[in-house]
């Protein structure tokens, strides 16, 4: 009877020759096809195994073509794709950070479709250096002699201490060791560089002293790590930027800043807290600061390198560089992302990331009020929905204590046993839309701070498809 059975389910060649696999071999390719069918029917032989004739409607061959259909489909759809970032942080980490502008976008896509003139340089015929294109901005904008670019901040650290430290000691206040997300921490960066780590002073206290005394013949640079993901507070000490500068330069050695988040302008003209930028921190006397490119700054994911000439040419020469170099799409990104800042006055309305951070509460609210009857509707009485305020950080390690004042949609079900289960499951069928919606669970309630929420439109178009009945949509 099992061998009978099995002998229901048709062979790979047989279904290949049928017309409705046409369809499928025009849109995917005969390797595919066949992968898919040998993955369908051997599910439905291990079912007619487990559960006899019961399965055997599934063996024919219609419904085993739709079933491989199925399986392309899932396997060909992209795993990176656009969500909704309604979780309150604006420069997410996880969901790619800052958000371009369209002129970034329309950037990388022009030199995206065909060669370009990356490293060659157009007015001599000869080969060019793709620093080029970067280089006269962010001279222009941070007022650094010279500048470099790599693919985000890590690698911009680890390539200046391995270009400037290499088997020498680098000094740095005990309270300046910062991990990071993905557990990026200066100590192991600073190994992996190649230099070796003198911390000095305590975790809440650092003086100018415990610098000087610790300078010696193997010493290469004094370094300064913007602490911009935690705060310290209480009892502390910190050295200034000039008195940690003059302190270098006394003993004739570079003085170099982890910026991190990568301000070029002050924030405090827009009513966003103050974050050190670039010229203030070269202003103070560092020879090198390096930050982040898609962070306030609000472009592509990249590292840059500013300040002395000779310090940025001995860091072009070292071989990593090529290693770490970034591409010519992001290269094209963030020179138009970098053009914005000429113009600063009409920056809120040209970077995607300042106009989220500095929308207006009374915009957000009113937003609100537009889409809860949508979303009661489409909740169906699985859940309440309230509107409540609500509090929205920059995000990505960029003052972690300033907090932006929002508005959120609180949904949240009924009051019980297994409430929890069907917060996870409300949230989950946000995540299963078409574009994903990503929200927070706090408290008891699932929140879609609306911060960042722009694209109301595609948005609302999708809502109507939401299913809190725990399957996908």
């Amino acid at each position: 009877m099992a061998k009978d059975l099995m002998q229901a389910v048709p062979g790979i060649d047989q279904l290949l020759r049928l017309e409705s696999a046409a369809p499928l071999l025009a849109a995917y390719g005969r390797e595919l096809v066949i992968e898919s069918l040998r993955v369908v029917t051997a599910r439905l032989r291990n079912s007619l195994a487990d559960q006899g004739e019961a399965a055997l409607p599934g063996a024919a061959n219609e419904p085993i073509l739709e079933a491989a259909g199925r399986y392309l489909a899932g396997l060909m759809m992209p795993s990176l794709k656009p969500v909704f970032n309604l979780t309150g942080t604006v420069v997410h980490t996880n969901l790619g950070r800052a958000p371009l502008p369209p002129v970034a976008i329309e950037a990388m896509t022009a030199v995206a479709r065909g060669a370009s003139n990356l490293e060659f340089d157009l007015a001599t015929g000869r080969r060019g250096d793709r620093d080029t294109h970067l280089e006269p901005w962010i001279r222009r904008l941070t007022g650094a002699a010279a500048a470099t670019a790599v693919n985000n901040n890590a690698a911009a650290v680890l390539l200046v201490l391995n270009t400037l430290a290499r088997h020498k000691e680098v000094i740095v206040s005990r309270g300046e060791l910062i991990e990071i997300g993905g557990s990026f921490r200066i100590p192991d960066v600073m190994s992996r560089a190649g230099a070796r780590l003198r911390e000095v002073g305590t975790t809440n206290r650092t003086h100018p002293a415990d610098f000087e005394q610790n300078i010696n013949p193997k010493t290469a640079i004094l370094m300064k790590v913007h602490t911009s993901n935690y705060l310290v507070e209480g009892f502390t000490a910190a050295v200034s930027e000039p008195t940690l500068g003059a302190i270098a330069h006394r003993h004739e050695l570079p003085f170099i800043v982890d910026l991190g988040s990568g301000a070029l302008v002050d924030l405090t003209r827009y009513g966003l807290p103050h974050e050190p930028t670039v010229a203030e921190t070269l202003g103070n006397g560092a020879d090198l600061v390096m930050f982040s490119a898609d962070k306030l700054l609000g472009g592509p994911q990249a590292g840059i390198i500013a300040g002395r000439a000779d310090l940025v040419e001995r860091i072009r020469r070292n071989p990593m560089k090529r290693a770490l170099r970034i591409d010519k799409m992001t290269t094209a990104a963030l020179a138009a992302v970098l053009r914005l800042y000429t113009d600063p006055d009409r920056l809120i309305e040209r970077s995607v990331t300042l106009r989220l951070l500095t929308r207006a509460q009374a915009d957000i609210e009113a937003q609100a009020y537009r889409l809860r009857p949508v979303m009661e509707t489409a909740l169906g009485g699985a859940a309440s929905v309230e509107i409540v305020p609500c509090r929205s950080q920059i995000g990505s390690g960029a003052q972690p204590a300033e907090l932006l004042p929002s508005a959120a949609l609180s949904i949240k079900p009924p009051a019980g046993r297994g409430s929890g289960r069907s917060l996870e499951r409300i949230g989950a069928a946000f995540r299963h839309l078409p574009i994903p919606i990503i929200g927070r669970i706090q408290e008891g309630t699932f929140l879609l701070d609306l911060r960042c929420l722009e694209d109301e439109t595609g948005f609302l178009a999708q809502i109507a498809r939401l299913d809190v009945g725990g399957g996908n949509s």
